[in-house]
């Protein structure tokens, strides 16, 4: 299928909250459990499912709001990386088992909005949100939360055992020194990984950009499932830089792990339109790396 391309969010992507039309089977009074979730008068027990691709931290900051608010309705969390979300949204429109999306990229929820998969949801304060930030439906279908970018994270203690250059831009990955000290995440299954090699296409044009990715993989020991991933790797010592979003790496420094968190200086990207085309080529040249799901 082909994405609409989504407004650029000056280097950013964004994430977004949805209803699923047809509300999932997890309570007896589906459109109860709906409201329950913004749209409408409030339900006081039942269940809803909630998918989200959100870090866990966020999730549970998500539920203690609910819960402070809906203390007796039950949220099952399906919590996993963007394209996991949206290859089980694609393949469940017809029969919904998740009432919300807490959480997964605009552009996931523009496709499912063309098959009709979405219920228009209104919550508190959407006058006030920007037209770029949410679905062009009189009463929107989805309505962003957040953004996020692509970042380079870097292991201070190993760049400076190892001897690495100074690292600020996407051209300086491609240093020799840094082969095999690189891990980034598969934009097969994450968001944040489609991200970043979109970002590169759209920065570079298609035939410099996938010339340097050629160039880039030179550098990659692996390519894995999450997005948050490469900055907890990073962070661990297991690489020495892991390219990820802005989030995960600063939320690994506040820890104290001994990463800095570089913005690329040429900029990031947002989702393209030509997301098949893309993943197709990238799964035939790089993913041979490619770990395991977890």
């Amino acid at each position: 299928m082909n994405l609409k391309k989504l407004i650029a969010l000056s280097a950013a992507a964004l994430m977004s909250v949805s209803l699923l039309a047809s509300c999932g089977q997890t309570s007896s009074d589906p459109a109860q459990t709906a409201d329950a979730a913004g749209s409408g008068e409030k339900a006081t027990s039942g269940e809803i499912t909630v998918y989200t691709a959100l870090e866990d931290e966020q999730v549970s900051a998500y539920l203690d709001a609910f819960h402070s608010e809906y203390p007796d309705i039950t949220v099952n969390v399906v919590r996993e990386s963007t394209g996991i979300i949206t290859a089980k949204l694609l393949a469940e429109k017809d029969n919904p088992q998740a009432d919300v999306v807490w959480g997964t990229a605009a552009s996931s929820m523009m496709v499912l909005d063309d098959m009709g998969g979405l219920k228009a949801y209104a919550p508190e304060g959407v006058d006030r949100i920007l037209p770029q930030f949410k679905s062009d439906k009189e009463v929107p279908t989805w309505v962003g939360i957040d953004a996020w970018e692509t970042a380079i994270i870097v292991n201070t203690e190993a760049a400076e055992e190892l001897g690495l250059p100074e690292i600020t831009s996407y051209q300086d990955l491609l240093d020799p020194a840094l082969k095999g000290q690189i891990v980034m995440s598969n934009p097969n299954s994450s968001g944040t990984g489609f991200l970043t090699v979109s970002a590169i296409l759209q920065l570079m044009g298609e035939e410099e950009g996938w010339a340097y990715l050629d160039a880039l993989d030179e550098n990659v020991a692996q390519y894995v499932h999450s997005g948050s991933k490469p900055a907890k790797m990073a962070a661990s010592g297991e690489c020495a830089v892991g390219i990820s979003f802005g989030y995960a790496g600063l939320s690994q420094k506040e820890k104290g792990a001994p990463v800095e968190v570089i913005f690329p200086e040429e900029g990031s990207g947002w989702a393209a339109a030509n997301r098949d085309a893309i993943l197709a080529s990238w799964m035939e040249k790089y993913d041979g790396k490619s770990a395991p799901e977890e």
